[in-house]
């Protein structure tokens, strides 16, 4: 992995890196995201519960990912950078939401929201940048991928969640699932860029 920070450390230290960074995306992009939607359903804070549907929707190239790694398809790599830079457009992109969202009353629930926000915008840019270098892995061959540690080592943790949540599942038909989920996804992420954006600009209700 062609990173002058990564590089220097040893394969160790990458493999705590890598860890790290899944354990952090499970808990700022699933955990915290999961309450705060709950929690602003039971406050029936609408602008609160518009953005977290969309933050979900966009997120899901995520979970996406993760099943495309599971069968080491290269191009799980070039889903994995861009699921860091949408992630928070998505939670910025709305000028209306922004504006209710700054029109709220000061509530917990609006302070925990807000700081939540700011953590996964770092944390995907800082995520982002040190990703940056792996893009190479997608354009290997899956035997010279899988080959190469520095690529391999990201693919280590969708592996573990194999194990865990589909044992008797094969690669191949979780590869599967991944790209029948990552077609609907492009399709709706065509019909956002080429239609609704063109109608109602960075309104999130049109309005």
């Amino acid at each position: 992995m062609f990173n002058p920070i990564l590089m220097a450390a040893q394969p160790h230290s990458l493999a705590t890196w890598v860890w790290m960074d899944y354990r952090l995306a499970v808990v700022l992009t699933v955990i915290f995201p999961l309450i705060l939607l709950i929690w602003a359903f039971v406050q029936k804070l609408e602008a609160l519960q518009r953005l977290l549907i969309i933050y979900w929707r966009v997120a899901s190239l995520l979970m996406i990912t993760v099943y495309l790694m599971i069968a080491a398809f290269p191009f799980s790599f070039l889903c994995s950078i861009a699921s860091r830079i949408l992630i928070p457009l998505s939670l910025w992109f709305w000028v209306d939401i922004n504006e209710e969202i700054e029109d709220m009353q000061p509530s917990p629930l609006k302070l925990t929201f807000t700081s939540w926000r700011w953590a996964i915008t770092v944390y995907n840019a800082i995520g982002a940048l040190l990703f940056l270098p792996s893009l190479r892995c997608a354009f290997l061959g899956t035997q010279d991928l899988l080959a190469d540690p520095g690529c391999r080592i990201w693919l280590d943790p969708p592996w573990t969640y194999k194990q865990i949540f589909h044992p008797d599942w094969t690669p191949q038909f979780l590869g599967f699932l991944g790209l029948v989920g990552l077609l609907l996804y492009l399709i709706y992420f065509g019909y956002f860029i080429l239609i609704r954006l063109g109608r109602q600009g960075r309104s999130a209700t049109g309005n």
